[in-house]
């Protein structure tokens, strides 16, 4: 069975990181059990694999800290929940595309819960919401803001890092940096599109729509 662990307060981010390294470690070793890790960082950046130094606009405002995960500059901070995912996905089809999509799939899937219709958009990985109360987007296309980022890492066949989801973070912090290198988009949270959810509301919403997608858990 997969272990579901929530941690209070704010987590350094090192620590996460040093966290997760050591569980991939066991999981492949078949010493502990897949887990999903539900916690909340500091306010901070996270540069992944793909990232630009231009996408940095303000590299003293927050840690920036260097990640082996997929993806770009991302924010993380209170009021947003970020879900670590450590699973053997050579019990899954050993593809990290269709990986990436199923997470796509499981935050859509909490989403719904709240009645938020979370959309994919071909070459931007994440989740986006529609924002039909605001003026189109200078090309004419509709608008639409970022509710969920997406960054994975994968060892071994064993994944870590994963999904963040913002339910109310202070969104003024996202503008220290081009979040995932779109600088044409907004991000959005749960509270800013008029849902007084909580963490607790979407930690269980996340629960019950990862037996959905996954198939166990």
């Amino acid at each position: 069975m997969i272990e579901w662990r929530a941690t209070d307060g704010l987590t350094p981010y090192p620590q996460a990181v040093a966290e997760m390294e050591a569980r991939v470690a066991a999981i492949r070793a078949g010493t502990a059990p897949e887990l999903v890790w539900l916690l909340e960082h500091p306010p901070l950046y996270t540069a992944g694999t793909s990232a630009h130094p231009g996408d940095l606009f303000d590299p003293d405002r927050f840690e920036v800290h260097r990640t082996g995960r997929g993806g770009e500059y991302t924010y993380h901070g209170p009021g947003q929940r970020v879900a670590y995912v450590m699973l053997d996905l050579s019990l899954r089809g050993r593809d990290v595309r269709r990986f990436v999509w199923t997470l796509e799939e499981w935050a859509i899937r909490a989403l719904a819960a709240f009645h938020i219709r979370g959309e994919r958009r071909e070459g931007r990985v994440g989740v986006w919401v529609p924002r039909p109360d605001r003026a189109p987007r200078a090309d004419g296309s509709p608008a639409e803001d970022k509710i969920a980022a997406i960054g994975v890492r994968v060892r071994r066949w064993v994944s870590f890092h994963g999904v963040s989801i913002n339910v109310d973070p202070d969104l003024s912090h996202y503008g220290g940096i081009a979040p995932c290198g779109l600088r044409e988009f907004g991000v959005t949270s749960l509270v800013d599109l008029g849902v007084p959810a909580t963490m607790p509301d979407l930690d269980l919403a996340l629960r019950e729509a990862f037996g959905e997608t996954f198939g166990r858990g």
